[in-house]
């Protein structure tokens, strides 16, 4: 079997957004406390932060962060984290039944993001808080003086204001599990009042409306209707959230066509927003912030979190190992987010470091990339310009709704600099399958990489192997006589790069 593959770059998707490359650092587990931070290791920066972990994060091509959370959220008091840290109050926290010892907050954060040169994304606490709460972490995060909370900012190091543009009106509160959770009508009216206030302060910002916690919920797309309904006039974007593993009695192959359910959610939920627009009669086109997504083995021992009197401080959870299967699917499901860019306009890899992580650490040790960094880095590296048409013709497998594509390509290109780059996912368990790429007119190969391994279950379980399985170089690509071939092994991901 084979397949031929051919880009329009006349037929234009969306821009590739480069919030699209988000992730996610929330007080769970070790992603921020042995993650991000960790005053004692030897690459720690005078503020504190891992100087491996900077670097990787620069490497894995981060431009957003999604913060403090995720379901700790609902029970976070902003407060505690600010001023002297010989002040800060340790707090339970019910989400994952851990002790915050609020070492780091929204000034330790924001220093880090720019370390690390990402923009924050902002979530309130619409849990356990509310309207004033949200406004005052506003007033103190983007005033530049003149109000108590600009003037204690300033008091604590940053005498310019953070500017964050994009905020989450709470997280997940469909979800009974949330701390605070409600119904569609009370968010909706809740996250209304909350985001005009927010707009009294600064009418320009970005909020993002909670939508639901999966696609399977049982109020999907109600909940959104009621929500939308309530908080229209002042939202601008509405989440969602969707995790992926594979799960017994689901075969490899089945797994491996997982993006497939990612792409039926963002279309049933393109179709719900539209439907409010309509029955409004607004012509608003509200888009889709899909702020968590990324393989997660939750049925695993390690998702499981502490219970009765044991409150750590930063304890092991969710630190799933992840394969080369896994890294397969996370590259289809970032080529899922971009082919529809013109509705996803932010996404977050959920999350950064050690908790369902691309990048791991050991507690005074190293730092080093799991199976999954490497289709999220060159992806966001080499997306440039457009998205485009990449019209697939080519053998299909079977899924669990069905036949469904073998191979899928996600394509780009920029006009500015004829410049373009083909990210292809092999999803057949058994089968190489031979490409042929029509490039635009003029175009040449410039480079080909395939990311593979005979074992798809090989995991990275440390820095002395996570050279086993990286990119390398394709030796089957060829360019001539108008078209680039290559073959694809099974259980791959591929880029391909072009130019004029």
């Amino acid at each position: 079997m084979s397949a031929r593959i051919r880009l329009d770059p006349a037929t234009v998707v969306g821009p590739v957004r480069r919030r699209t490359f988000g992730s996610f650092v929330e007080h769970l587990g070790r992603c921020v406390y042995t993650g991000i931070y960790e005053p004692d290791h030897p690459s720690a920066t005078p503020e504190g932060f891992r100087g491996d972990v900077l670097d990787l994060v620069r490497e894995l091509g981060v431009t957003l962060v999604r913060y403090p959370g995720g379901n700790f959220v609902s029970g976070y008091r902003w407060r505690d984290g600010v001023g002297p840290v010989a002040e800060r109050p340790a707090r339970l926290d019910l989400a994952w039944h851990s002790l915050e010892p609020n070492l780091v907050g929204v000034d330790e954060l924001m220093a880090w993001a720019r370390h690390a040169g990402v923009e924050v994304n902002m979530a309130v606490n619409l849990g356990t808080a509310g309207v004033l709460d949200a406004v005052d972490l506003l007033d103190y995060c983007n005033t530049r003086e003149g109000t108590d909370n600009a003037a204690r900012r300033r008091a604590h190091g940053a005498a310019e204001p953070y500017g964050i543009r994009l905020w989450c009106l709470g997280n997940e509160m469909d979800g009974p599990w949330q701390i605070g959770h409600t119904t569609a009508r009370d968010y909706g009216r809740l996250a209304n009042r909350t985001a005009a206030a927010m707009r009294m302060v600064d009418p320009d910002l970005e909020l993002v409306a909670c939508g639901s916690s999966g696609h399977e919920m049982p109020t999907f797309g109600e909940w959104e209707r009621t929500v939308l309904d309530e908080a229209w006039p002042n939202v601008d974007l509405v989440s969602m959230h969707a995790y992926y593993s594979q799960r017994e009695p689901m075969t490899l192959q089945e797994y491996l066509v997982c993006a497939d359910g990612m792409a039926a959610f963002i279309d049933d939920m393109v179709d719900v927003v539209d439907g409010v627009a309509a029955a409004r009669h607004s012509d608003k086109v509200v888009g889709l912030a899909f702020d968590e997504w990324n393989v997660w083995y939750m049925h695993r021992a390690e998702s499981q979190p502490p219970t009765g009197d044991d409150w750590p401080v930063a304890p092991r959870l969710l630190e799933d190992r992840y394969s080369v299967a896994d890294a397969v699917v996370v590259g289809d499901l970032l080529g899922t987010l971009l082919r529809r860019t013109d509705r996803v306009w932010s996404a977050n890899l959920a999350q950064l470091v050690n908790v369902i992580a691309p990048i791991m650490t050991e507690p005074g040790g190293a730092a080093w990339r799991q199976t999954t960094f490497h289709p999220f880095a060159l992806t966001a590296r080499h997306a440039a310009g457009d998205v485009v048409r990449a019209e697939v013709d080519g053998p299909e497998v079977t899924g669990p709704d069905g036949a469904t594509a073998a191979v899928t390509a996600t394509a780009t290109w920029a006009d500015a600099t004829g410049e373009g780059a083909v990210f292809l996912v092999n999803r057949s368990v058994p089968a190489t399958v031979p490409i042929t790429l029509e490039p635009p007119p003029g175009a040449h190969l410039v480079e080909a990489v395939t990311m593979h391994h005979d074992d798809p279950g090989f995991q990275v379980l440390g820095p002395a192997d996570e050279d086993v399985v990286v990119p390398r170089p394709n030796p089957t690509a060829t360019d001539g006589d108008g078209a680039i071939r290559l073959e694809v092994p099974p259980v791959s991901w591929s880029m391909v790069r072009l130019a004029r």
